[in-house]
């Protein structure tokens, strides 16, 4: 069983096809899965590429079941019985978190942009060819995980991989390809608000805190704000069905590449002024270019707890 995170983003997703279909044609009995529903990214990339989702993952999966991870490790992102279950492969570009196994497995880490990339790099390595609907699936997962290479966790890997397989993407214009995903992404119209808060949504452990942090990109961020209170109100029911000691909420602005970020109240105020070195009034507030989690949000955030008893 191949599967991402929950919440799944369109590199989760992606991955979890491509590599279940890299263990098959490696004489590896595998198949994708998913932990939750799609977003309207994934749903359009599926649609063009005329690939069906993969069906949701069981409950409740035996103690001995054998899964391969791809776009996270950590325990919190995943199954609830991860630890208690057989992890035999991990595909990912995050840092390295809580995962442990009782014997050795199959991992590739890289500090590169997407997940996509690091797949791409195995069907290469090991002389597997990529078919047409294939390399549309990984470049659509790069595009979203690097927003078109305009996040700082971009690689010159991502944009050689790219190179790579848009000769066999069929692609006409990679520019416009890319606004129609974001387009679809930013397409909120038949989410609820709980879904919209779930959009991007990771949670994290800091020194023995539970945050959750959601990244939302747009290109129309006044259509989140028209509904802050919904939202306020929705950050306060998951932080306490959660049991989370904070809750935030980033709205970017695609074209402009900002970060606009929804502050419920205590301790999300204190922790953000502190943890980022900005002040502010009201609950929301403009962090700037700060628009990756991965690389702009997360680290501030444990640096600034390694100092709290």
């Amino acid at each position: 069983m191949v599967f991402g995170h929950r919440n799944p983003d369109t590199d989760s997703i992606v991955t979890a096809l491509v590599f279940a279909d890299f263990l098959c044609r490696s004489k590896v009995s595998a198949k994708a899965y998913r932990l939750s529903d799609l977003d309207n990214e994934t749903k359009f990339v599926l649609k063009t590429a005329g690939i069906e989702p993969p069906d949701m993952l069981p409950d409740n999966l035996p103690d001995d079941t054998e899964v391969a991870l791809v776009d996270h490790n950590e325990s919190e992102q995943s199954v609830k019985n991860l630890k208690k279950i057989r992890v035999t492969h991990v595909i990912d570009h995050h840092k390295l978190g809580d995962l442990t196994t009782s014997e050795p497995i199959f991992i590739r880490f890289e500090p590169v942009g997407s997940t996509a990339t690091i797949l791409t790099k195995l069907h290469i390595e090991n002389q597997l060819d990529i078919d047409q609907k294939t390399a549309l699936l990984l470049i659509s997962a790069i595009i979203s995980d690097t927003l078109h290479f305009r996040l700082p966790t971009t690689t010159d890997d991502d944009r050689s991989v790219v190179d790579y397989l848009l000769p066999i993407a069929n692609i006409d214009n990679i520019e416009s390809y890319a606004n129609q995903m974001f387009e679809a992404n930013s397409d909120l119209s038949d989410l609820s608000i709980q879904q919209i808060l779930l959009h991007g949504y990771k949670i994290f452990l800091f020194n023995n805190q539970y945050w959750g942090i959601s990244m939302l990109y747009t290109f129309y961020p006044n259509d989140i704000f028209k509904r802050k209170e919904e939202l306020l109100k929705e950050m306060f029911n998951e932080k306490k069905k959660s049991h989370l000691t904070g809750i935030l909420f980033s709205v970017i602005d695609i074209i402009k590449e900002q970060n606009f970020m929804i502050i419920l109240g205590e301790p999300e105020n204190t922790v953000v002024r502190q943890a980022f070195n900005v002040d502010f009034e009201g609950q929301i507030i403009n962090l700037g270019s700060r628009i990756s989690r991965k690389r702009d949000i997360i680290p501030p955030l444990e640096a600034y707890f390694k100092t709290k008893p």
